[in-house]
C-alpha cells in the first residue's frame, strides 16, 4: 500500500479487513520528504483506534490540535522515532480485546508532504500454538457458517428436481429458472466460505475472490431477474412479458451490474477514503431503487388479477390472494436484509458480527423457501391447487378491496 501527499486523520486509511484485536504490526518501510525539514515529527504517525473512538470529534471541538495527542487512541509509531532513518519495521502488540483501526496522521498536511510504502500484517493469535487468524474475532466462524448454509442449499436444489420430475407435465420456464437460481446460490455461498478461510488462513484477499464476485454477481441478477419474472406471471399466467415489464426488468438487471461494480469498489477501498465514499453511496442509491423497481410488475399483476377475478371465478381469485402475499413476502425480505441488517451492524457488540451474517442469510432462506413452496408446479386447474379455504380468503380480500387498494 503506498501513502501519499500529506494524508491528515481525516484522509486516513483503514485496511480490508476490520481487526478486533491488533496483534502484530509488521515490516513498515517508509521514506518521506518535507517541504519543511523543522516540522515536528511527533504530528505525524500511525495511532490505533477503537471502534467508535470520537477522534475527529474531538479535533472539530478543538480539545485536541492532532489525533496523536488524543489520549484516546493507541500510538503504534511516531516519525520522531525515525531520526535520520529512511525507513522502520515494528512490531506492536495488544492484548485488550476491542476493534481496532489503524490509520496514518499527518496533522501538518499545510506543511508537509508525506509518502511512503507500507507493507503490514494484522491478526489474531489463536490456540495453544498461537496460530495466527487474519479475520475479525466476531467473523472468525463465517467460513464455516457460508459452507454450512451451502450445504442447506444443496439439498435444496435436489429436492426441486426431485419436485420438477413428479410434476413434470407441468412445469414451466420459471421452474428452471428457480432451480438455476438455487445453484448460483449454492456457488456463491461456496466460493464465500471458501475466500473467507483463504483471507482468515493467509490474510490475504487474492485467492478466491475472482470466482466469488463472479458467482455473487450472477446470484443478484438471477435472484432479482427472478422476482420480476414471478411478479409479473411469466410462464405461468402468461408465455410473454409486456413492454413495461420487459423495460422493467432491463433496468433492473442494469442497477444490479452497477450495484457489483460499486461492491467490489468499496471492497478494494477504505471507508477513510473519498472512494470508499462515493462507492458506497452509489451502491445505497442504486440498491434502494432497484428494490423498488421489482415491486412494479407485482403491482401491477394484482391489479390485473383483481380485475379478473370478478368474472373469471375462483382461479384468479386465488391467484391474486398468492401476489398480494408474495407482495408483502419480498416487501419484509428487501426491509429486513436492507434495513434491520443494517441497525443490526452499528448495535452489535464486534464480538457478535457473525450474527448479522446468519441473520441475513437466514432470512434469504426462508425466502427461497417461500418462494419455492408458493410458486412449485401444481396438477390442477392447470397450476393452482383451489380449496375451500383458499376461496373463502380470496373473496374476503375482495370485500376488502376499498382498504386494501394493491
Amino acid at each position: 500500500m503506498r501513502l501519499s501527499n500529506g494524508l491528515s486523520s481525516r484522509q486516513s486509511v483503514r485496511w480490508r479487513k476490520k481487526i478486533v484485536q491488533m496483534s502484530d504490526v509488521y515490516g513498515l518501510h517508509a521514506a518521506y520528504s518535507a517541504q519543511r525539514p523543522h516540522a515536528p515529527p511527533h504530528q505525524k504517525g500511525f495511532p490505533a483506534a477503537t471502534r467508535g473512538t470520537p477522534m475527529i470529534q474531538q479535533l472539530e471541538d478543538g480539545d485536541v490540535s492532532c489525533v496523536l495527542l488524543s489520549k484516546l487512541v493507541k500510538l503504534v509509531y511516531t516519525f520522531d522515532k525515525l531520526k535520520d532513518a529512511k525507513g522502520f519495521s515494528i512490531v506492536f502488540s495488544e492484548t485488550d480485546a476491542d476493534q481496532f483501526t489503524f490509520v496514518f496522521a499527518n496533522c501538518l498536511q499545510s506543511q508537509l508532504s508525506v509518502s511512503m510504502d507500507v507493507r503490514s500484517a494484522m491478526y489474531n493469535l489463536d490456540g495453544a500454538y498461537s496460530s495466527r487468524d487474519y479475520l475479525p474475532a466476531g467473523k472468525t466462524i463465517l467460513p464455516t457458517i457460508y459452507f454450512l448454509f451451502s450445504l442447506v442449499y444443496f439439498p435444496l436444489a435436489g429436492l426441486w428436481v426431485s419436485v420438477l420430475y413428479k410434476k413434470r407435465l407441468t412445469m414451466f420456464g420459471i421452474h428452471f429458472f428457480m432451480l438455476a437460481v438455487l445453484i448460483l446460490k449454492f456457488l456463491n455461498l461456496l466460493c464465500e466460505a471458501e475466500e473467507k478461510s483463504f483471507i482468515k488462513r493467509t490474510g490475504s484477499v487474492h485467492g478466491w475472490d475472482v470466482l466469488f464476485y463472479i458467482f455473487s454477481f450472477l446470484n443478484g441478477i438471477a435472484l432479482f431477474t427472478l422476482i420480476v419474472l414471478l411478479g409479473t406471471g411469466w410462464s405461468f399466467l402468461k408465455p410473454y412479458l409486456q413492454d413495461k415489464e420487459k423495460k422493467v426488468l432491463m433496468i433492473v438487471i442494469s442497477l444490479q451490474v452497477v450495484a457489483n461494480i460499486a461492491q467490489v469498489g468499496i471492497d478494494k477501498s477504505g471507508p477513510f477514503g473519498q472512494d470508499w465514499v462515493t462507492w458506497k453511496q452509489v451502491f445505497l442509491l442504486v440498491d434502494v431503487v432497484c428494490c423498488c423497481a421489482v415491486l412494479f410488475p407485482i403491482v401491477w399483476s394484482i391489479k390485473n388479477l383483481r380485475k379478473e377475478a370478478r368474472t373469471d371465478g375462483k382461479a384468479t381469485a386465488v391467484n391474486l390472494t398468492l401476489f398480494r402475499q408474495y407482495f408483502v413476502v419480498v416487501i419484509c425480505y428487501i426491509c429486513f436484509t436492507r434495513v434491520v441488517v443494517f441497525a443490526l451492524e452499528t448495535i452489535t457488540s464486534y464480538r457478535y458480527l457473525w450474527t448479522i451474517v446468519l441473520a441475513a442469510e437466514l432470512a434469504t432462506l426462508a425466502f427461497y423457501v417461500f418462494t419455492g413452496y408458493k410458486f412449485k408446479p401444481e396438477a390442477h386447474n392447470p397450476y393452482f391447487v383451489v380449496d375451500d379455504e383458499e376461496v373463502a380468503a380470496a373473496d374476503q380480500a375482495l370485500k376488502l378491496e376499498d382498504e386494501f387498494k394493491l
